[in-house]
């Protein structure tokens, strides 16, 4: 350690972890703050759970969520920074066993199927001789189809390509085959309701003749296209889990933003000015032709396909005035050969200025078509809004997006559709609130509200988790009921009609519907279609003023609380028992934990230890005032509920103990690799005499392992080292 020319401050080197207490404590349940990132208006304000917290930023004092734009969660605990420098400093290309380079990833069903002989895996340096990740000027154009039937993908990343800033976040750019190259990539995609990052390694399947089996581009040596489709294969479980889905399910993991469906069928009479501002707008927009098997037709077109919507206009024709679309095969080929095809003579009526503009010759997979062919040809357009003032003509003002996760529990909270009279109270309530708002009467005295309903994947593998048929409810609620604080009884939905009479349900990812509601309270009940049917889900309202939180108790349940429950049932214990404990000591911390069965059914139940307690109390003791708040304990629980799943899943004799070589092998998840030496110490600190560890000492250690690796990264300048005055360093020191 050595004295730094600013006198009182230590530099401590980054192979010595150490805790340093952040000071900011935020208690409230939900926050509502200004959003960011460049794809955001500068007034939008997201309301978004208290859960992803994490601490205060140094530098600005700001709170610090993870999860978000800014500050994505990882993927299965692996930090990209962390991994890069162990493969550098070990001088190691990075593999990714959590997505091996074998069959799995690619999976077991159709996909191997239609796989070419003796597939190999190899990584781009070996595939071509100057590879190149990213080109600024990556395009629409850049990227072919490979042998997945994942057109749906494609078309939605062809879209991104429109919105550079969108791009460069879920593709972040400081990465090479040069600089700092050790095998490791990482992406961002938003999922269900918060940012993760992906790490993956660059081992790509091709054939014997070094062709890459699945995402290629048309420059060659161009790998970002392909190491983009294998971190969302390893997001939805294999690339045979990308086979087969909607435009818009990509549309949103790509943007965050919210689906707005159309059937063509019955499209409304607007649609070319819901075309004309979205444009404007920067929404992302897809379409699909009628669902069924992938073939082409004569018309050019492919049959049970995904295509990109990359334009459109209004020209100006010997016949009259023409409202024209362009759309793009994600195969790079194979286009539309009617009307204002490449080939059409309708292009002869036009200005040569405009048939220069608009006109593309060559074999692309872009075309244009009118309108009209449009509505005939495709069954459905999509459109993901990255501002919800889509469908409305109040522009520029400021808009309040509210986020809420809820679940549907059998036996409890899943009571399915109106129909089900007897059970429908007993979903999920969450009640809205519609302010007055400005220029209201323009439109009678109506808010626009968009409300999305996503449902959760429930499965690792995406294609095992077919989505159920979802949809909700928005009712009115009466003077009579509006100070009612608990859940609505099932009286009042007897004699209630819900403002949206037509209460669709679709066996989609999302569910979404735009209201004209008249300032006061509403009811949102979200539900599956049948009773008793499981699944989380996460609730999502757009409008210009409004407020929106869970109605009452979400679950109601009287019995003893166990780890076999839903999630939702400990969240509400923990608020009842913390509006009369804002602070909790070590006694009811020990308590609280010891609510819960942490050991295996054929082992004697965990229990945690006062001094224990102790030991984790300074860890998540934000503002050292020896107390844990809210935030700060669920903080904890998360984290120990994924620690008792490592725990359990090395624990394979059913011992109640790991040892040396089981604890190395967790911290190599984490991206840590610890010397035989100190694996010893650190055995020697939390084990027992023959060295293991039960899982309360595993709690401490694993604790420690991760918040020191975090603070570390947030606070270090220079990626090598942390500086702290002697205050700190004693506090640290002592404290931790």
């Amino acid at each position: 350690m050595s004295r730094n020319a600013r006198g009182d401050k230590r530099r401590i080197n980054s192979r010595m972890p150490f805790t340093l207490f952040q000071r900011l404590r935020k208690r409230d349940y939900f926050l509502t703050v200004p959003a960011r990132g460049p794809h955001l208006p500068s007034q939008s304000y997201f309301t978004m759970p208290f859960r992803n917290f994490k601490g205060v930023d140094k530098k600005t004092k700001q709170l610090v969520r993870t999860g978000t734009f800014r500050k994505p969660r990882r993927l299965l605990s692996q930090d990209y920074r962390t991994l890069l420098e162990v493969c550098l400093h070990s001088k190691k290309l990075f593999v990714d066993e959590t997505f091996p380079a074998d069959l799995p990833s690619i999976g077991f069903g159709n996909l191997l199927k239609k796989m070419p002989a003796n597939i190999q895996w190899k990584r781009p340096h070996e595939i071509e001789k100057n590879p190149q990740f990213f080109a600024t000027n990556a395009s629409r154009f850049d990227l072919h189809q490979g042998l997945s039937e994942n057109c749906w993908f494609l078309a939605a990343l062809a879209s991104l390509t429109f919105h550079k800033d969108i791009l460069a976040n879920v593709v972040p750019q400081n990465q090479s085959f040069d600089k700092n190259y050790a095998g490791i990539f990482h992406f961002r995609f938003w999922r269900f309701g918060e940012w993760v990052d992906v790490v993956i390694d660059d081992l790509l399947p091709v054939t014997e003749d070094g062709k890459l089996v699945f995402v290629s581009s048309v420059h060659k040596n161009l790998f970002w296209g392909a190491l983009l489709e294998k971190a969302y294969a390893k997001v939805c479980g294999s690339y045979e889990d990308m086979q087969i889905g909607q435009v818009s399910e990509a549309l949103v993991d790509f943007t965050g933003g919210v689906n707005l469906s159309i059937k063509l069928e019955d499209s409304p009479p607007g649609l070319w000015d819901i075309l004309v501002r979205a444009a404007y707008s920067g929404s992302l927009m897809g379409c699909q032709t009628l669902s069924g098997e992938e073939r082409i037709l004569e018309n050019g077109l492919v049959a049970g396909h995904a295509y990109t919507l990359t334009g459109i206009r209004k020209v100006s024709s010997k016949s009259g005035s023409e409202l024209l679309v362009r759309l793009r095969n994600p195969w790079g080929k194979i286009e539309w050969k009617g009307d204002w095809s490449d080939c059409s003579s309708k292009w002869d009526q036009l200005s040569l200025k405009e048939r220069v503009l608009l006109r593309r010759t060559r074999e692309d997979g872009e075309f244009w078509m009118s309108l009209e062919d449009f509505k005939t040809h495709f069954v459905e357009l999509v459109i993901c809004k990255l501002t919800p003032d889509l469908m409305s003509l109040e522009n520029g003002k400021k808009w309040t997006l509210s986020m809420q996760t809820g679940s549907w529990v059998a036996g409890e909270s899943a009571g399915g559709r109106m129909s089900f009279r007897e059970t429908f109270s007993k979903n999920p309530q969450f009640r809205l609130k519609i302010k007055p708002g400005d220029s209201m009467e323009k439109f009678k005295n109506t808010c626009n509200v968009l409300v999305s309903l996503l449902q959760k994947q429930t499965h690792k593998h995406r294609n095992q988790s077919p989505p159920l048929y979802i949809g909700f409810s928005v009712f009115r609620v009466p003077h009579e009921y509006q100070n009612e604080k608990r859940r609505l009884p099932k009286k009042f939905f007897d004699t209630q009609s819900p403002v949206n009479m037509k209460c669709v349900f679709i066996n989609e990812r999302e569910v979404t519907q735009d209201f004209r509601l008249a300032p006061g309270d509403y009811v949102i009940v979200p539900s599956t279609a049948d009773p008793e049917q499981e699944c989380e889900f996460i609730l999502r309202v757009f409008s210009r003023k409004h407020t929106l939180y869970a109605h009452g108790d979400q679950v109601l349940c009287q019995k003893e609380i166990s780890d076999k429950q839903d999630e939702k049932i400990w969240e509400n214990f923990f608020v009842d028992f913390f509006q009369n404990h804002p602070e909790i000591n070590v006694g009811q911390l020990q308590t609280l934990l010891n609510k819960n069965n942490w050991s295996n059914s054929r082992q004697t139940p965990v229990k945690f230890s006062l001094d224990g307690c102790k030991v984790i109390m300074a860890q998540l003791d934000l503002d050292t005032s020896g107390t844990l708040s809210l935030q700060e304990f669920r903080s904890l629980w998360k984290r120990t509920i994924t620690y008792q799943e490592m725990f359990q899943k090395r624990d394979t004799n059913k011992s109640g103990y790991i040892n040396l070589n089981d604890l190395q092998a967790i911290a190599e998840t984490k991206g840590i690799k610890l010397s035989n030496r100190f694996s010893n110490l650190m055995a020697t600190r939390y084990g027992d005499s023959s060295l293991k560890l039960t899982f309360e000492n595993f709690v401490c250690f694993m604790l420690r392992l991760e918040i020191n690796g975090e603070v570390f990264h947030n606070l270090s300048r220079d990626g090598k080292g942390i500086y702290l005055q002697e205050a700190e360093w004693m506090m640290l020191t002592l404290y931790s």
